[in-house]
């Protein structure tokens, strides 16, 4: 201690625990992005009083107007705005087509973004694990490895690291609203229909913290950031009255039938796919700030879970899992054992051939080896 050195840091291999491998599903991420992206595009259109339909059709984002001034600032408005994303322009007797489309460059950054912030989201739930001395780095162009020593649950340290759990808030559709404009949910055993476009998503919340509300029922108190705060009060404030819904989307799995392998015999095949829902669906009383509840939830656990997901941060894409291995402590402890073993009779064998051989000369090259083991574990203990 008075030299500063600590305990040794043992590796998964020492000390047993998990260690997963995991991938990015970047596709997703450039598509959730698109989204966001259109949505924002509709707002500055809207704000600029630049009347025209708007849609996403894969990667690229397709807007018509009635006249070429209004594609022309609409174009304006997509250069200020969304630089990163190439325009084409072109009409067909009185319509005017805006293609606003991601070049390369622009897609390799998005993947590179969304791997970046999933490894600091990751290492955030890590933390909020309470692991001691993990790992988490990336591996590659998409993958990203979690270590996690002392860990043997691995079904639950799986389920926080790889649930893809966000939020969606978005107004209820008005019943006018065509149906590219709309998308429907099951709620309370109906379908209640959603706009299509997202005010703020799980990615604005900077803070979550589970409670009770008046009536003892399970809720999550949100904090936005500035910005995310802004978005919400500019929007809320036009639909005062309206219906907002709070949509949780989730990354699971499921069977999708069977498939035979070459010796005959039958296996399961699984499918991804993405459960939405709509946990809460209330009036809009007032314009809406940073701070605001979450209420309609299930349970006390599923609170808990939902605001330490959103406390951690949103996954920027869904991630899979590649690779998984656990290593029990039984088989660390025996490890350490035959590592100190290996390293006394090494020390024996040598002490011993030294001193025979080489007599005092040998002797003296003993206590110097003596002293450079005991000053490289010291240095080894300084660096942690």
């Amino acid at each position: 201690r008075s030299i500063g050195a600590g305990p040794m840091k043992l590796g998964l291999d020492l000390s047993g625990g998990v260690h997963f491998l995991m991938e990015v599903d970047t596709e997703a991420a450039i598509e959730t992005r698109l989204r966001s992206m259109v949505s924002t595009f509709k707002t500055d259109l809207r704000k600029d009083k630049v009347r025209g339909v708007v849609q996403q059709r894969g990667s690229s984002i397709v807007a018509k107007f009635r006249s070429e001034e209004l594609r022309d600032k609409a174009s304006t408005l997509a250069l200020e705005n969304m630089p990163e994303m190439t325009r084409r322009k072109s009409s067909s007797g009185e319509e005017f087509t805006l293609v606003l489309e991601l070049g390369e460059a622009a897609i390799t950054q998005m993947e590179d973004e969304a791997v970046s912030q999933n490894l600091v989201t990751l290492r955030n739930r890590v933390n909020e694990l309470g692991v001691s001395e993990p790992l988490v780095q990336r591996q590659g162009r998409s993958r990203i490895v979690i270590e996690l020593p002392g860990v043997q649950d691995t079904a639950a340290a799986k389920r926080i690291l790889g649930k893809t759990a966000n939020l969606e808030f978005r107004l209820q559709a008005r019943s006018d609203a065509a149906s590219f404009e709309r998308e429907g949910f099951p709620f309370e055993g109906g379908t209640a229909y959603l706009e299509r476009d997202i005010i703020v998503t799980g990615e604005q919340v900077v803070g979550a913290r589970a409670g009770f509300d008046e009536n003892s029922r399970p809720q999550v108190n949100i904090d936005l950031s500035a910005d995310g705060g802004q978005i919400m009060h500019r929007v809320t404030r036009h639909a005062v009255q309206r219906r907002m819904g709070v949509l949780f989307i989730e990354r699971k799995t499921r069977k999708a039938g069977t498939t035979t392998d070459e010796s005959g015999e039958t296996i399961p095949v699984y499918e991804e796919y993405y459960d939405k829902r709509i946990i809460n669906l209330a009036t809009i009383q007032s314009a809406l700030g940073a701070a605001f509840r979450i209420t309609g939830l299930d349970s006390q656990a599923e609170s808990s879970e939902l605001a330490l997901l959103l406390r951690a941060g949103a996954l920027a894409a869904p991630m899979r899992f590649i690779e998984e291995r656990t290593i029990g402590p039984s088989l660390g402890a025996e490890n350490i054992a035959l590592g100190v073993k290996s390293v006394v009779i090494g020390l024996c064998l040598v002490v011993l051939f030294m001193t025979l051989i080489y007599k005092v000369f040998g002797l003296a090259a003993n206590i110097a080896l003596a002293v450079n083991m005991v000053l490289i574990v010291a240095v080894m203990s300084i660096l942690g």
